[in-house]
């Protein structure tokens, strides 16, 4: 039709971006070699002018899928949506599609599910996140097929699988730091999931804390929750029935940290005068609450752009050999909200509230 507006082609997109036909191509294709600035130009251009590959083209040229795989296990909580979110972005830009695929863990046909996703979809690569990033079976099916994959915050493997990652140890520590130095030295900790590796390293970063100001570890004030909000709740009021209950509570996550405010609120506690309370990942939950959440921000979705652009990246590597194995770290931050102040001077007894119900 006359009036169809024309679609854009490459030769738009070099054009609004500044860059050679070539270098638009690299970007598409995931090679290497293009500098930072570069690549956002190019990606930005594409999304402006809503440029869209030929991919029946591409796939018959190069024999491949353009497919990727995100494979997850816990789908509850924003933590996998958000890195859906990122690899999507990411996977847009570069002219390739995304597949998402629930393994169940806990199951015993763990290696079949795996084997079966590969054999039906074909990915060209594969995106883990936790705690299927660390799971044995899982890694084993993947390093038995040989496609290229991306782990996103695991625990180990790090000399054998390309990995984005956040310090999650060092994060937890300048969390626990920011608790100390408002003068908290009763700080309880509701611990996530006991099969997730996060949930260790958020644990060892609140001992090293702890142990440079020479504290010892009180196992009184270690709870184990699972990353939910009714896990949450029986931890909280187990800590807070204490004899003498902490001043500060620093939950694994935002949605347990939401817990703990329940629980002191429906207690009669003044937050954060009666009751500091500190969370992890600035989910959208932790502005949402009353007070708002000190937290540490995990950037979720840069992580999940991240993972997709390394693995575009190694796939277009593999035909002239693989040169190591590349990691990305990506920076967390502090965000202190009003959840958290110094300590009151008062008995412990005035801080604990008559059990409500």
């Amino acid at each position: 039709m006359e009036n169809e507006a024309r679609k854009p082609t490459i030769i738009d997109v070099a054009r609004e971006s500044g860059v050679s036909i070539k270098t638009v191509s690299r970007v598409l294709n995931g090679e290497p070699y293009v500098n930072r600035a570069t690549l956002d130009r190019v990606l930005k251009a594409i999304h402006d002018l809503g440029y869209h590959p030929n991919m029946s083209a591409r796939t018959l040229a190069g024999k491949r899928s353009y497919l990727l795989g995100h494979l997850y296990g816990d789908p509850a909580g924003p933590y996998t949506m958000e890195i859906q979110v990122g690899l999507l972005n990411r996977c847009r830009a570069r002219g390739y599609h995304l597949l998402i695929e629930e393994i169940d863990y806990r199951g015993q046909d763990v290696e079949r599910r795996v084997r079966a996703v590969l054999d039906w979809l074909r990915p060209d690569g594969v995106v883990l996140t936790a705690p299927i990033t660390d799971e044995p079976r899982v890694l084993s099916v993947l390093a038995e097929s040989g496609i290229p994959l991306v782990r996103v915050t695991a625990q180990s493997g790090g000399d054998t699988y390309s990995s984005v990652w956040i310090d999650e140890r060092q994060a937890a520590a300048a969390l626990t730091r920011h608790l100390l130095c408002l003068g908290h030295r009763r700080i309880g900790l509701i611990k996530g999931a006991a099969h997730h590796g996060a949930t260790d390293r958020r644990y060892l970063g609140y001992r090293d804390a702890l142990a440079e100001l020479g504290i010892p570890e009180d196992p009184d004030l270690i709870e184990q929750g699972a990353f939910t909000f009714p896990s949450a709740l029986p931890c909280a009021e187990r800590l807070l029935s204490l004899a003498e209950p902490p001043t500060a509570i620093f939950a694994c996550n935002d949605e347990m940290a939401a817990a703990v405010i329940v629980v002191a609120q429906a207690r009669g506690l003044s937050l954060p005068g009666d009751l500091s309370v500190a969370g992890y990942d600035d989910c959208p939950i932790a502005s949402m609450t009353w007070p708002p959440l000190t937290t540490v921000r995990q950037p979720m979705r840069s992580l999940g752009e991240e993972a997709a652009d390394l693995l575009i990246s190694r796939l277009m590597e593999r035909p002239r050999g693989d040169a190591g194995v590349p990691h990305r770290l990506v920076p967390h931050e502090l965000v202190v909200r009003a959840s958290t102040a110094p300590p009151k001077a008062q008995s412990p007894a005035r801080r604990r509230a008559k059990k409500v119900g």
